[in-house]
């Protein structure tokens, strides 16, 4: 393990942690500042910052120490276990506050993913300069969030992303883009206020707002643990979001661009998701006990009324952010249960949702803007004359609803697992339903596929040239290749969690 205080001299790995959120703001610096004319010099500068910053993060996995795993900072036999590298300076001494960053296991791969996502949305991008600086802002918010061992320190970057969200959807989106923006930003902010009431209880309860110290919750008695977790997981609920705070996330993604639909399925949720194991579970494990049976049944509730939303569904983006309500379910459904394997599920659930959610937005934003309609009834015969782009709809569809050997698999059927192994009527019920919720998702895929990919071709495909151009293949081809590899090898995002876990969960490995 690396650390370092103001007693200590730098590492390498210190210099990591900050490089990957210096990199990143530079860059956006740099591309505002460059010629409004410049728009193709702009793109490149913003990818090469995007691409070092992504280097950076997959470098982070040269350090771990011997003590690897997903919770590193949890207590191994009342000795405190810390992150793989640590970065803790004095920032605020007067009040407190430290600038404490570390990555370990839970954070790594959520760091990789909005790395790479970050960049195949910067090479990916032709709407001009600003939008990929606010693209590298963005970055600096969420890796900001994963990096945070400090609760104020992470509720200032959870904070970041909220503006430059509003702008990429605003100014970039569709006819209805400012409605849609305005609706993002109001959630957002009521969420926001609930976050700042959680962290301030847990802060000034507690006495410190170290999630290393706070980790277990010895600060915290019982009943502060129930307020805390309430605020917290509604304010992490509607980032998710999980329904019923998710009406904000359907007109967001239909009027939002290409890149911006990527940037929110991909990563922008996953703070929300994030933020309620490592803070909420973390922080309030008695709280999340107690909440557990109300999350779950709102998490089966997710689950069913997303699918059957997208049976009804004619617009194609529209359609796939409904599909990620139900997906949340399942992470969520996982983290009710309060069990080693339910919270593996939702960590796999994120990374696999991050990738395969992704790429669908990618597809739907080149279909949408080719054929200038997303409306499935002037949608149909994509295979006639696209086939390839209708092949690649096809695999991502098919991910999505959870085959075998694709990354989205492990998530939904092992949080359906742990359900049944939390055990009960309660929770054997909810299993039962999520299953069904699983086969609605298939339901809905298949008629997606039947809608867009089969009979005969409509005008608006005939008539678009739909043809994968270079910079798309590049784009989407590692979100294909990680969508097979966690597939069929699923350890390469849940390594060596089961102790860490069952630490965390005070339960037997």
């Amino acid at each position: 393990m690396y650390r370092y205080d103001v007693e200590s001299a730098w590492s390498a790995p210190q210099f990591l942690l900050l490089a990957l959120l210096l990199v990143p703001a530079v860059g956006a610096a740099v591309v505002a500042l460059l010629p409004s004319a410049r728009e193709r010099q702009a793109r490149l500068v913003s990818t090469a910052f995007a691409a070092v910053t992504f280097v950076l993060s997959v470098l982070l996995i040269v350090v771990p120490p011997d003590d690897f795993g997903w919770f590193a900072y949890t207590t191994v036999d009342g000795v405190p276990v810390v992150p793989w590298i640590e970065l803790d300076l004095p920032w605020v001494p007067a009040l407190g506050l430290e600038f404490h960053l570390g990555v370990d296991g839970i954070s790594y791969p959520l760091i990789v993913l909005t790395g790479l996502l970050t960049l195949l949305c910067c090479a990916y991008n032709r709407k001009g300069r600003a939008l990929a600086a606010l693209l590298l802002v963005l970055e600096v918010g969420v890796l900001g969030t994963f990096l945070s061992l400090d609760l104020i320190l992470f509720f200032l970057f959870f904070e970041v992303v909220l503006l430059p969200m509003y702008a990429v959807i605003a100014g970039w989106g569709g006819p209805n883009r400012r409605a849609a923006a305005r609706k993002f930003v109001l959630y957002t902010l009521a969420g926001s206020v609930l976050l700042l009431l959680g962290v301030l209880l847990v802060v000034t309860s507690a006495g410190t707002g170290d999630l290393v110290t706070l980790t277990g919750a010895t600060e915290l008695s019982r009943n502060t643990q129930y307020a805390a977790f309430a605020l917290l997981a509604v304010a992490f609920a509607v980032k998710a979001p999980l329904w019923p705070l998710h009406t904000w996330l359907p007109d967001a993604h239909t009027e939002a661009p290409t890149v911006g639909s990527v940037i929110l399925a991909g990563v922008l949720l996953k703070m929300g998701t994030y933020g309620l194991i490592r803070v909420g579970v973390g922080v309030a494990p008695d709280g999340a006990a107690w909440a557990a049976p109300v999350l779950g049944v709102l998490a089966v509730v997710a689950i069913v009324a997303g699918a059957l939303i997208c049976l009804r569904q004619t617009e194609l983006k529209r359609l796939i952010a409904y599909s990620s309500v139900g997906h949340m379910g399942f992470v969520l459904l996982g983290i009710a249960t309060c069990t080693v394997t339910g919270i593996q599920a939702a960590l796999v659930g994120n990374i696999a949702h991050g990738l395969i959610t992704g790429l669908l937005f990618f597809l739907a934003g080149t279909i949408k803007d080719r054929t200038g309609t997303g409306s499935l009834d002037l949608l149909g015969g994509l295979r006639e004359t696209a086939p390839r782009l209708a092949g690649l709809l096809g695999f991502a569809a098919i991910a999505s609803l959870g085959l075998p050997g694709l990354a989205g698999f492990w998530g939904e059927a092992f949080a359906v697992v742990a359900a049944v192994q939390r055990g009960g009527p309660l929770w054997l019920t909810l299993a039962a339903v999520a299953a069904v919720g699983g086969a609605l998702t298939a339901a809905y895929f298949l008629r997606l596929l039947r809608r867009v990919t089969h009979g005969p071709a409509t005008s608006a495909v005939s008539t678009a040239n739909l043809a994968v151009t270079r910079i798309e293949w590049l784009a989407w081809t590692p979100l294909i290749l990680l969508t097979l590899a966690v597939g069929v090898v699923p350890a390469l995002v849940l390594s060596d969690t089961a102790l860490p876990l069952a630490n965390l969960l005070g339960v037997k490995p």
